[in-house]
């Protein structure tokens, strides 16, 4: 009888036994950072204090342009002055989402020290193991900072000039950030590999980390920049990291565009999940390991 138990619960049930190992690694991985990271709350109320000099900066743009004859504030890439201070507040919503802060070097680290043998001899995947400790560390992070969020919101509600978006569009808008997550994860992932080909990494991801901070619409919205190059940028999956999700809160995105970029985002998302795990095979096959 407890023969036939154990191997009930073992062999026969694969699916349900690698389910119940990704929940030990995820509740184990929140555990640890609901412990340790009690710093969040603190630090994401201190990221908000350079906002009060993008409102100071932007209102002196706005001001110097002067207001419309209806003495509304003009716009500037379809975004009055209340836009942009909401639009700033919603990209670091965003970009809490996509940021992946020492993904890509921890992969290049372990591969170089040789600590990558033990997801090849162990019935772990990297790379799922990776994102269960990514997804703990966004649980941990938005339950500790969520009290933050909801306080700088709320001094600042009327910027949200159009109040809450309508719910076909707030689902959306949380869709695009689930997307931009996984973008993010798999797009440093991918650059992590590259530690199977290269010593250092640091340069690579320097160069991205510069392109992403002002591609991503991070710094401005993208409809800031000349029509000669916006066009191209918005061809990059870089925008879905921080500029799509909070033109899509605002409504900047009319409803007839948004299936089609929404299934675009979809398409860079399967793009880099397959690139990552192209990458990733590809290293193992030539990875040499020495040593206990």
């Amino acid at each position: 009888m407890t023969a036939a138990t154990v191997n009930h619960a073992g062999p026969e049930h694969p699916i349900r036994n690698r389910l119940l190992t990704w929940w030990t690694i995820l509740r184990i991985a929140l555990e640890e950072r609901l412990v340790y990271r009690g710093d969040f709350a603190l630090g994401t109320l201190m990221r908000f204090l350079p906002i009060i000099t993008q409102i100071f900066l932007w209102y002196a743009v706005y001001d110097s342009i002067g207001r419309t004859a209806s003495g509304e504030s003009p716009e500037l890439g379809g975004y009055r002055f209340a836009d942009m201070v909401a639009y700033y507040l919603i990209t670091m919503i965003g970009r809490a989402f996509s940021s992946m802060p020492g993904l890509a070097s921890n992969v290049a680290l372990q591969i170089r020290e040789g600590e990558i043998k033990r997801y090849m001899i162990q019935p772990v995947d990297l790379i799922g193991f990776l994102l269960l400790t990514r997804i703990a560390h966004k649980l941990a992070y938005y339950t500790i900072a969520i009290f933050p969020f909801a306080f700088v919101f709320y001094l600042c509600r009327d910027y949200f000039t159009d109040g809450w978006p309508p719910a076909p569009q707030l689902i959306a808008f949380f869709a695009t950030l689930i997307m931009g997550f996984l973008i993010g994860f798999f797009l440093e992932a991918t650059i992590g590999m590259v530690g199977f080909w290269f010593l250092e990494v640091s340069s690579l991801l320097f160069i991205y980390m510069l392109f992403s901070f002002f591609l991503s619409g991070h710094m401005f919205p993208l409809t800031l920049l000349p029509d000669s190059i916006e066009w191209f940028v918005q061809l990059l999956p870089l925008k879905y990291l921080a500029y799509f999700p909070a033109a899509v809160f605002l409504g900047k995105i009319p409803p007839e565009e948004l299936p089609m970029e929404m299934a675009i985002q979809a398409g860079w998302l399967a793009f880099f999940i397959i690139t990552c795990r192209l990458t990733y095979a590809a290293g193992v096959r030539r990875y040499s390991g020495f040593g206990g």
